[in-house]
């Protein structure tokens, strides 16, 4: 799979369509503004979903081993002809391994689905708000306002 992004260092995000990694990292962005004006409890309501959301691989190792199984079990109980399932499901499974890309990706990508990195982007910037790195403390030196600009462009590096 050739590299959209060849500035990327995720794989997930260097064969991400432009536009896909554009929506998702906007949205991350606009995350992070919104709750910044949230209080505490809110933005910790938001970081407990972001700690349980599935990341990328964690929906297609799902996906990949259910289909493998039933595969397996179809080919067993009715033809071996569904034992193509498996062998199919895991090629694609070794794809993403050694590539970072699989046919599901693309699809699972412009349904919002997004990689542990950017799940923590998100997370991180929402727990520097709240006050969890005490070292930081940001109303000592800019406006909110700015805090966050600078929030949202440090998470992006």
């Amino acid at each position: 799979m050739k590299k959209m992004n060849p500035t990327e260092t995720d794989p997930v995000r260097a064969t991400t369509r432009p536009e896909v990694l554009r929506q998702i990292d906007e949205k991350i962005d606009c995350q992070i503004r919104y709750y910044a004006t949230q209080p505490r409890e809110i933005i910790s309501r938001r970081i407990e979903e972001l700690e349980r959301e599935w990341d990328m691989e964690r929906w297609l190792e799902t996906n990949a081993s259910a289909l493998a199984f039933t595969g397996v079990v179809l080919g067993v109980v009715s033809s071996k002809k569904w034992l193509l399932l498996p062998a199919l499901v895991t090629g694609f499974l070794f794809q993403h391994a050694t590539q970072g890309w699989c046919p599901p990706v693309p699809a699972l990508r412009r349904l919002g689905v997004r990689t542990r990195n950017e799940i923590d982007r998100e997370k991180y910037a929402l727990k520097l708000l709240r006050g969890d790195f005490q070292n930081f403390t940001p109303q000592q030196i800019k406006p909110l306002p700015d805090q966050v600009n600078d929030l949202v462009s440090a998470v992006r590096a």
